[in-house]
């Protein structure tokens, strides 16, 4: 199984307001630093990582789905899963806000991998306390149109990863007890799927 980690965004970012509304936080710096964390501890386990968008510029979406997709389609769409990495936002406002938690999210097309790897990661998040006063849906993941999940051909889930714009979580994804809670999150999900695909 090959992992593809893709990390939101870059700089400058192709889409505005991607930061904390005190730009302690940058999404696109700390989506990159958490994907080579997961990366890290993922290929220490023996898994095939891949960065996806190692680069700092933002990277077009249909580019990124271009490479995902070229990967699919080398080793098979059933050998290949991409997780792409966000942080949260209320509002594009500058403002902070009261909105908390962890979410994950699959396109209206998902696959049921798809949804079984968006399943595990709400599953552990609850585990972990980081649902926030997030409500869950009773599937356990979001449905939206994003081109990440949306366009690729492989098992895809996105995740937001708490909330840029709540000063509290901003806090806690800054300390390394949060970047190791959201790695953990990521290592752990991820490995739980794939011994799921391989029973």
């Amino acid at each position: 199984m090959k992992v593809l980690l893709d990390n939101g965004h870059g700089d400058p970012p192709i889409t505005g307001g991607k930061h904390s509304p005190d730009n302690r936080l940058k999404e696109y710096v700390y989506c990159r630093e958490i994907a080579q964390r997961v990366s890290r501890e993922l290929t220490l386990r023996g898994i095939d990582t891949i960065l996806l968008v190692p680069e700092k510029t933002d990277t077009p979406l249909k580019e990124r789905v271009r490479k995902a997709n070229g990967w699919a389609q080398k080793l098979g769409t059933k050998n290949v899963v991409l997780v792409s990495i966000h942080n949260n936002a209320a509002g594009a406002d500058g403002q902070w806000h009261s909105a908390s938690g962890f979410s994950v999210m699959v396109s209206k097309n998902a696959s049921s991998n798809s949804k079984r790897l968006a399943q595990i990661f709400t599953e552990n998040a609850t585990d972990m306390g980081l649902m926030g006063n997030r409500c869950v849906p009773p599937e356990k993941y979001w449905v939206q149109s994003l081109a990440m999940t949306r366009d690729t051909i492989c098992p895809a889930v996105l995740t937001e990863n708490l909330f840029q714009d709540n000063e509290e979580e901003v806090k806690f994804l800054l300390s390394e007890e949060g970047k190791q809670a959201i790695v953990t999150l990521h290592v752990n999900s991820i490995i739980q799927y794939i011994n799921t695909i391989k029973s």
